[in-house]
């Protein structure tokens, strides 16, 4: 058999109907919205998206057989307008002489232009043809929401290790279209290996299997190929990061080394930064969002946090890689560590919120600056009480506009630096609060204007 001139096995081992499929159980399992669709023998117009090797392209095939329709490709990439209505023409030939229903498949669908999804509308909303479009990018992003609407979104899954392993038992038994006229004896770490490789994704696991068996000799001893852990490693040199700097992959990793900073987890923190180190991020834009992390989440329960945060950018910048990644891993443990407080974070929000509303409010006559002599005599710095004249350095009275004096927003933590500042707070607005009562009464002993 000779390997070199056919179809690549991914191709090969492509299931032939629904009953070969492998994965997508969320999808397919009885009750779940495809194998209701499947049951009824009616698709709507439908977007899978999912990551590479999922089974996108096998899935539209099958729902094409399975409706006995036309099955149409359109390149994203290479077409245009004029080719989608070449294809609504036809569409429209083959439901009139042979009431053929017409597929129009098209993957990468994210690719298509503002002016070609327009196109496909009236097509999809009339139902000439059905649309299956395929995608690995967010359809929420990169669809416009007209013809959103017109289709149901399916989310595939990577697939898992039962999956994988199904598809390269199948793949290594199968002596029509696998590699069963090879006698293969492969090691259970080699499968392992592959599998963990493969990243969910099946086109990867049987390209890498193949490349492997057809690259392994046979024992001339026992007759048949051995295939171990060293001889996948070799094969595949590296494993492919699946990671795409603009999409989602992108903001998902970064998400998910801030929830773990935020939760304290260092070592699931060091393992995001490390994935996204390894698929060629850039580290100021991890350095940005740890920098970010530091004020929103670590706060003034440590205040050295940012200062950390910020050294290790500025060591970034000074080093850059591989030496400046060690700067950024430290930032990342030390922040994890790091006591978390969102106090200012909340507080900052609420302030800015209430400051969008009252900004009109007038300030304070006794806190309003006064560099000329009309201005004083207009009273503009009246009675103002410098802290630096009492004994503990502060005057017991309100900051705030004229009515809102008891607003506050700053609710400290009692963790960490911030939580030591939080009685000493919690005693002055008391004093504060009283006082203003007192005044508001005409109490004339509230008054704190003498020095002391």
């Amino acid at each position: 058999m000779d390997f070199s001139v056919r179809e690549p096995l991914a191709e090969r081992m492509r299931p032939r109907c629904i009953e070969e499929f492998v994965g997508q159980e969320h999808l397919l399992a009885p009750g779940k919205i495809l194998w209701r669709f499947f049951q009824k023998g009616e698709f709507p117009s439908i977007i899978l998206w999912g990551p590479a090797g999922s089974g996108k392209t096998t899935l539209a095939r099958l729902i094409v057989k399975h409706c006995n329709g036309q099955f149409v490709c359109f390149s994203a990439v290479t077409s245009g307008v004029q080719e989608i209505r070449r294809v609504a023409d036809e569409a429209e030939r083959m439901w009139k002489t042979k009431s053929l229903p017409s597929w129009l498949f098209i993957d990468e669908i994210h690719r298509l232009n503002k002016a070609q999804q327009d196109v496909l509308l009236p097509y999809v909303e009339t139902g000439l043809f059905r649309l299956i479009g395929a995608t690995t990018e967010n359809p929420s992003f990169e669809i416009n929401t007209p013809l959103l609407s017109r289709v149901h979104v399916i989310i595939l899954r990577p697939l898992s290790r039962e999956n994988l392993l199904t598809i390269m038992e199948r793949a290594l038994s199968d002596k029509e279209r696998g590699l069963g006229l090879y006698p293969v004896e492969i090691t259970e770490d080699a499968k392992e290996l592959l599998i963990q490789w493969s990243g969910g994704d099946g086109r990867r696991l049987l390209n890498t299997l193949e490349a492997v068996v057809l690259t392994t000799s046979p024992d001339p001893k026992k007759g048949f190929r051995l295939i171990d852990r060293e001889a996948v490693k070799d094969t595949m040199q590296k494993p492919v990061i699946r990671y795409d700097r603009s999409g989602d992959q992108h903001y998902d990793l970064i998400s998910a080394l801030h929830k773990s900073i935020r939760g304290s987890d260092p070592d699931a923190a060091l393992y995001w930064l490390s994935r996204m180190l390894e698929a060629g991020e850039d580290p100021l834009y991890i350095m940005r969002r740890i920098i970010q992390v530091a004020c929103e989440d670590v706060g003034l329960a440590d205040p050295f946090a940012l200062v950390e945060a910020v050294s290790a950018f500025r060591a970034y910048e000074i080093m850059g890689s591989p030496e400046g990644d060690l700067a950024i891993a430290h930032a990342v443990v030390y922040l994890s560590l790091a006591p978390k407080s969102n106090s200012v974070y909340k507080a900052f929000g609420k302030s800015r919120s209430f400051a969008a509303q009252t900004g009109s409010f007038p300030v304070p006559l006794h806190l309003r600056n006064a560099p000329t002599d009309l201005m004083k005599k207009l009273g503009f710095g009246k009675d103002y009480k410098y802290p630096h004249n009492y004994p503990d350095g502060w005057v017991p009275e309100s900051y705030m506009p004229q009515g809102w004096e008891d607003t506050t927003f700053y609710n400290p933590t009692d963790r960490g630096w911030e939580g030591k500042w939080s009685r000493i707070l919690s005693e002055r607005r008391k004093r504060v609060k009283a006082i203003l009562n007192q005044l508001r009464k005409g109490d004339p002993d509230a008054s704190v204007s003498s020095k002391p």
